[in-house]
C-alpha cells in the first residue's frame, strides 16, 4: 500500500486497526509484520517522517471495557524492530528521537494493594509516558507507566525506567 502523495508505505504483512484513528504526514512507513491498534479516545498520531520497524507492536487499548488515551508521535522519529508500546495510559514520543531495537514502553500498571483480592481483579492505573524531544533509546530498554524522559536524554540499552528525568541526562541501569 502506497500513497505517494504523502509517501506513505504501509508493508502489506502488517495489520492495521481502527484505520478512522489514524493520523500521520509524510513520509510514514510501516515495515513487515507490524501490528498497529488504534482504537483509543485519541487514536494513533503522528507527524512527518516517522518509520516503524518491523515487527513492532503498538496497543492504544489493553482492554475494550476500558478505552485507552493512544499515541502521539513527533516529526523525524524511528521504532527500531521488535517494539512493544502498550499507549492505553499515553503515551508521547518528541520530535528526532530515535529508539533501539525490542524497546517496551508500558503506559499502565496493575493495581496490586489489596493482599485479599487476586491482582488481576484490582484493575489498573494510568500516568501516561512522556518522552522528550531528540532522545536515544537503546535496544532492549523497558520504559514503565508514569516515566517522563527529557529532552536530548540518553538511555542505555537494556536499562529499565521509572520516574522523572531532566533533560540532558544518561538513564541506565
Amino acid at each position: 500500500r502506497l500513497c505517494t502523495l504523502k509517501r506513505v508505505f504501509i508493508h502489506p504483512t502488517a495489520t492495521i486497526k481502527c484505520s478512522s484513528k489514524f493520523k500521520f504526514g509524510k513520509n510514514f512507513n510501516v515495515s513487515q509484520g507490524c501490528y498497529i491498534d488504534a482504537l483509543s479516545n485519541e487514536g494513533f498520531i503522528c507527524k512527518n517522517n516517522v518509520s516503524i520497524g518491523k515487527f513492532t507492536t503498538i496497543e492504544c487499548t489493553g482492554s475494550i471495557k476500558e478505552l485507552g488515551k493512544g499515541v502521539k508521535i513527533g516529526n523525524n522519529v524511528g521504532l527500531g524492530s521488535h517494539g512493544f508500546f502498550g499507549c492505553a495510559g499515553g503515551v508521547e514520543i518528541g520530535e528526532n528521537t530515535i529508539f533501539g531495537n525490542y524497546v517496551s514502553v508500558h503506559s499502565e500498571n496493575h493495581n496490586y494493594s489489596d493482599k485479599d483480592t487476586p491482582i488481576r481483579l484490582q484493575g489498573v492505573n494510568r500516568k501516561g509516558i512522556i518522552i522528550g524531544h531528540d532522545c536515544w533509546i537503546g535496544a532492549k530498554v523497558t520504559i514503565l507507566d508514569g516515566s517522563n524522559i527529557g529532552n536530548g536524554c540518553v538511555v542505555a540499552a537494556g536499562a529499565v525506567v521509572r520516574g522523572r528525568f531532566p533533560d540532558y541526562c544518561v538513564i541506565g541501569g
